[in-house]
């Protein structure tokens, strides 16, 4: 059975509350991630900045004379999103898979004793199903093709 932390990234890049937007989209454009945790100085998860966030936030704060963002000026803290959504680190694969499909939500920061422990994200789910349907790809090709079979099978379908 495949768990969480055989999937889940834990080289995790975060960011803190006082950084700034600059900080966040250079973050994530360097590491080609969407997701960065908010950490507070002890380590503690306080909040998630997204790709969304930060697109956001980009299009609809002020910008200067000659139009730019003043990315500098935007504090991560004013963007973040605070409430939410974790996943233990012992919950199954499906239970965080389903999560993220009801709540339409694009990763689960994973928490164990209080700690952040991981990240996953709807990314490592997609790798998931392509190395399940690479598995049941070549267990078709290592069957004989039986056309007889074949045809009862799609007369029974019908």
């Amino acid at each position: 059975m495949m768990t969480l932390d055989m999937i889940m990234s834990t080289d995790l890049i975060t960011i803190t509350p006082g950084e700034n937007l600059a900080a966040a989209r250079a973050l994530m454009h360097d590491n080609k991630i969407h997701h960065l945790p908010v950490v507070d100085d002890d380590q503690k998860l306080v909040g998630l900045v997204t790709l969304t966030n930060v697109l956001a936030a980009t299009d609809s704060f002020l910008r200067d004379e000659d139009n730019r963002i003043r990315a500098n000026d935007i504090i991560v803290h004013d963007i973040m999103v605070t409430d939410v959504a974790t996943v233990d680190e012992h919950a199954s694969l499906r239970q965080a898979a389903l999560f993220l499909e009801k709540h339409r939500i694009g990763c689960l920061p994973v928490m164990g004793s209080g700690e952040l422990k991981g990240i996953i994200t709807d990314t490592d789910f997609v790798a998931v199903a392509i190395n399940l349907l690479e598995q049941i790809e070549e267990e078709e090709e290592d069957e004989p093709y039986d056309e007889d079979l074949e045809d009862e099978d799609l007369e029974e379908a019908i």
